[in-house]
């Protein structure tokens, strides 16, 4: 079974920086197609910040392009979202997916979610 862990959160003032990593786990028998990164602030729905893709392929929120980016590290299976410029409206918690197909039967895809990472910026 995919696993899924964010680390990285804390509370950082507006114009600051973080780093969130997600790293998986239970792979073995799994190709990781996709990996996404996902934010929910209080009282509001999940939204998508952006993605990395199998190829390297990466796909952003088009209000956070330029001060967000998805990075990855194979050997350690981990994605990261180095997030800069940091807003109070970016306050939420953040969530990574995975998108996974078991090795033998890679037509089913199935999606995993990592259990999220509060991020808080003061003004």
């Amino acid at each position: 079974q995919v696993q899924l862990v964010e680390s990285g959160g804390g509370l950082v003032q507006a114009g600051g920086s973080l780093r969130l990593s997600c790293t998986a786990s239970g792979i073995t028998s799994f190709r990781l197609n996709a990996i996404g990164w996902y934010r929910q602030a209080p009282g509001k729905q999940r939204e998508l910040v952006g993605s990395i893709s199998i190829s390297g392929r990466t796909n952003y929120a088009d209000s956070l392009k330029g001060r967000f980016t998805i990075s990855r590290d194979n050997g350690k299976n981990t994605v990261y979202l180095q997030m800069n410029s940091l807003k109070p409206e970016d306050t939420a918690v953040y969530y990574c997916n995975a998108e996974a197909s078991r090795l033998g039967n890679l037509g089913i895809n199935s999606v995993y979610w990592g259990q999220g990472t509060q991020v808080t910026v003061s003004s």
